[in-house]
């Protein structure tokens, strides 16, 4: 068999094997809440790498990689930031949200919780927090269709097109039937493959370079400073790599995992199988690119083409056809982990979020897991054709989409939690300050020609999430302290929310 033949081999088992999985979480769905959270029954270890998975996608497989082969490790501040911001969320945000998210009327969507939690008579809040996920997620969808068109496209010769129709017809259909537990299950076992991908390559990679004191002599060769974590770099350019860590409290489709886990005290166990598959990851997508720079450069007459290629080709090198196609379909399993967590929460924003209230009457349990599925497939299609033509501004706004979430939702998440005098006008305003200033920033930074300046400059080169997270936290507490009123129901849900967390500690 030749390799090409080894690797559609190795591809058909894993999507064979997420239809599956679809499947038999369908048989597990009865109602909403099954369909949005799974019952809220995740154990540890799905709910820790189903949140890991979801939030990679192929950035850690394709661009880390890639830009660390390109750059060096002064391309390593971006990981540095995410490791620290996902330890935070996992200490201080996982906890509380899977606790509050219960007292507070057992809400399984962020805007829900945010409405039951600030006692929103008015539902504007729970509107609009429904409908900047819906536009941002279909958007984001989107691009991870683009994605998986291309990946079919590079790696097999594919048409775009078909390459595209493949991957989402399959995430679509495990997602559209199997809801969260489909998500999460898929999740699981995406994380595996994505982990054990990346610490087989280099490990079995360093092999073959002669081992860490040749590799490292091949690398400094190619650049000295390679191997250095501030060579080149400016003190604005490390805050801003940094600063992707603060993105972490914001983004729906992954502090929604926290209020899935079973029970508080899995919590713990989770945060410490989904630290320790992260840190790993990380490292073995940092060891992937200094491989690759050594070995490309012991072996001149290989040659990389695309940078964000090095993991796929070391693959290859290193591999028999079979492992290595189904270290493709690791890389598959990173965009397509993302895009079913974003097509289900924008799925729950449109029926949990927007349905219920423009419509104001109950539906089955059955009824609503219809819509919830009609909600996925809908969303898809709208999805898939805005990625039909490529769209290089779809694939632009992931660029920002992580800022966006994280300003609008984070400073809102975080103080919701911990501060009781939080109010809905006050989450309001952060919400729609953070957005705002995230698109603005965008927008003005990257201005080129006569409209470019001093103050244009440097607003590109500093991530957007800074100044709109700050923003949305001081938007917020001002408003909120001007609008606050004692409230004995919000006040008997954050003393109960406490006292619940510190029963778990003793």
């Amino acid at each position: 068999m030749t390799d090409t033949t080894y690797q559609i081999i190795a591809l058909l088992v894993y999507l064979a094997a997420m239809l599956f999985i679809g499947w038999y979480a369908y048989k597990k769905t009865a109602d909403l809440s099954d369909y949005m959270l799974g019952g809220r029954g995740l154990g540890p270890s799905v709910a820790a790498l189903s949140a890991g998975a979801s939030d990679m996608s192929g950035w850690l497989l394709l661009g880390l990689p890639g830009a660390i082969y390109v750059g060096g490790l002064v391309e390593v501040w971006i990981a540095i930031g995410l490791t620290i911001g996902a330890f935070l969320n996992w200490f201080f945000v996982a906890p509380r949200l899977r606790i509050y998210s219960f007292v507070t009327s057992d809400s399984i969507t962020i805007p829900s919780f945010l409405e039951n939690r600030l006692k929103d008579s008015s539902r504007l809040l729970r509107i609009v927090a429904g409908i900047i996920i819906l536009i941002f997620f279909t958007f984001y969808v989107s691009s991870g269709m683009v994605a998986s068109g291309l990946f079919f496209q590079s790696s097999f010769g594919m048409d775009y097109h078909l390459g595209l129709v493949i991957g989402s017809v399959v995430v679509v259909a495990y997602t559209l039937f199997g809801g969260f537990l489909a998500v999460s299950y898929t999740d699981f076992v995406q994380g595996v493959m994505m982990f054990l991908s990346l610490i087989a390559v280099p490990v079995v990679g360093i092999f073959v370079t002669g081992g860490f004191g040749e590799t490292a002599a091949s690398i400094r060769e190619v650049d000295p400073n390679m191997l250095s974590l501030v060579s080149g770099a400016s003190t604005i350019g490390v805050i801003s790599a940094a600063a992707w860590g603060l993105g972490y409290f914001g983004q729906p489709h992954i502090i929604v995992r926290f209020m899935a886990i079973k029970t508080l005290k899995e919590v713990r166990t989770a945060r410490r199988i989904g630290m320790g598959w992260m840190i790993l990851s990380l490292i073995g997508a940092t060891g992937t690119a200094l491989i690759g720079i050594a070995y490309f450069q012991q072996n001149p007459g290989s040659t990389l083409v695309d940078p964000e290629a090095v993991f796929l080709d070391m693959s290859q090198v290193l591999f028999h056809p079979l492992v290595a196609g189904f270290v493709l379909a690791a890389v598959l399993a990173a965009i397509m982990s993302t895009i079913s967590s974003q097509l289900l929460v924008s799925s729950s924003a449109l029926i949990e979020d927007l349905y219920k209230i423009a419509f104001k009457k109950e539906s089955s349990a059955k009824g609503y897991v219809m819509l919830g599925r009609i909600a996925v497939a809908a969303i898809a299609v709208i999805a898939a054709t805005l990625a039909w033509e490529q769209n290089n501004t779809i694939l632009g706004l992931v660029a920002y989409a992580w800022a966006g979430f994280g300003a609008a939702f984070g400073p809102i998440i975080l103080l919701s939690l911990f501060w009781r005098k939080l109010t809905a006008k006050g989450a309001l305003a952060g919400m729609l300050v953070g957005a705002v200033t995230v698109i603005i920033w965008d927008l003005v930074g990257n201005m080129e020609g006569a409209s470019a300046n001093d103050l244009t400059m440097f607003m590109g080169s500093v991530y957007e999430i800074i100044p709109g997270f700050f923003l949305s936290w001081l938007a917020t507490w001002g408003v909120s302290l001007m609008t606050y009123k004692p409230n004995a129901e919000i006040d008997a849900e954050f003393d109960e929310t406490v006292r619940l967390i510190e029963e778990d500690k003793n």
